[in-house]
């Protein structure tokens, strides 16, 4: 099942006394998370319908989940992440798709070297990075998740081009590449 869900936001610490928990969203428009009716975690056990959101500073919401009345029950839900099946959202337009559909991909190089194998999509506050997995083991390989850095995102071929940011001195090269 967890297959069919897509990842939609995650609970973060309570906000005051009355229950209501920040909320970071990854909806394309943020508050569209509370208009997708109940989300559910990963093993989709429990269900959660959010009663209101409301934004609060630039990445961040409030919200205010049914059978949640205090702080200690908000605690509770801290780092809670929220799913909701792939059947409940709009199917992508044309060269677009949804960040859960980039895990399992091959990651090549423009020249056909394989790099490796896509085991997550994260974000740590500056943009999406894709976390590739080496063919012959060893640690994950992070890389911006930009046009110039993958240039292709092939879903059909199970694939994407990655295209490895120059270091200089050890450091990588500073580019002002937008977000995919």
């Amino acid at each position: 099942m967890s297959g069919d869900l897509i990842l939609m936001g995650r609970f973060g610490a309570p906000h005051g006394v009355r229950g209501e928990l920040r909320l970071q969203s990854y909806a394309a428009d943020p508050l569209a998370i509370g208009s997708y009716g109940p989300l559910s975690d990963k093993t989709g056990a429990r269900s959660f319908s959010l009663l209101s959101v409301r934004p609060q500073g630039k990445e961040m919401l409030v919200c205010k989940v049914a059978g949640v009345a205090d702080r200690t029950a908000a605690e509770a839900l801290t780092g809670v992440e929220l799913y909701i099946s792939r059947e409940k959202l709009p199917l992508p337009d044309e060269d677009e798709f949804y960040l859960a559909d980039l895990v399992g991909l091959g990651a090549q190089t423009a020249a056909g070297e394989t790099l490796g194998r896509v085991v997550a999509v994260r974000n740590f506050g500056a943009g999406d990075i894709l976390e590739v997995a080496p063919v012959g083991g060893g640690d994950t390989v992070y890389y911006p998740f930009t046009r110039a850095v993958v240039p292709v995102v092939d879903l059909a071929g199970r694939r994407i081009v990655v295209e490895p940011p120059v270091e200089v001195d050890g450091e990588p090269e500073e580019s002002e590449d937008t977000p995919r």
